[in-house]
């Protein structure tokens, strides 16, 4: 059973969500405030965190930022912040998704299904198969990256975008597929999403972010790796 972590302090709301994901046999965990999110998902590991960044005791942002100091698993924000900068604030703390309030419920079910999806191993994958670059190496099986000697870490979400990437070398990944294999059918034109994610990709792999020689912009279609 997949157990999600809800970080919110508005009880109703906590209530509702508790309701829709335990019909859809989810385990839930709940924490009102970012200090015991903390402590919960460090003593439980959720398999998926969905988080409120208006937290009495301290911003969702250091929530983020605490819990990828030890592990990968998704986080999906919802938010009453609603403006471009504060989506890409928290996608660059390490969130994986952001949905504003207020919000569908079946919209909230799809992009949490859609991460609990990037959690799991691709199916047909070589357990040797590792991509080496004069920059990088990625080793699909174990889900690693090194830059020399030097682990490499990822979100769940960065990694998948990677490892889309990188599964077809050369080819241009339109961003349409892109937003479809990573954020499901309800990512519509969510474009900005790719830039942000593309851009801490490139800040972690390529030696000059700015003129990047494995991670390639295709302006106005999308995003092809570069052997």
């Amino acid at each position: 059973m997949t157990r999600v972590l809800v970080v919110e302090d508005d009880p109703q709301l906590v209530r509702a969500l508790k309701i829709n994901l335990q019909a859809r046999r989810f385990e839930v965990e709940e924490a009102s405030t970012g200090g015991t999110a903390l402590r919960i998902a460090a003593a439980r590991k959720p398999d998926v965190i969905i988080l409120d960044l208006g937290l009495p005791d301290m911003d969702g942002l250091e929530v983020i930022r605490g819990v990828r100091d030890w592990s990968r698993v998704p986080i999906l924000v919802l938010s009453a912040r609603h403006t471009s900068e504060d989506k890409i604030r928290a996608l660059d703390a390490g969130a994986d998704d952001y949905v504003t309030k207020p919000f569908s419920m079946d919209e909230l079910l799809a992009r949490l299904r859609a991460a609990t999806r990037r959690q799991q191993a691709p199916e047909g994958r070589s357990e040797d198969a590792v991509v080496t670059t004069e920059g990088f190496t990625v080793d699909l099986a174990a889900k690693k990256v090194l830059r020399g000697e030097r682990s490499v870490r990822l979100t769940p979400t960065e990694w998948h975008l990677l490892e889309l990437l990188i599964s077809h070398p050369g080819r241009l990944m339109t961003q349409r597929r892109l937003l479809l294999e990573i954020w499901g059918p309800t990512a519509g034109d969510s474009t900005n999403y790719l830039r942000v994610y593309m851009a801490q990709l490139r800040r972690k792999l390529e030696a000059d972010p700015s003129h990047p020689r494995y991670l390639i912009t295709e302006p106005g279609m999308g995003y092809r790796f570069e052997p």
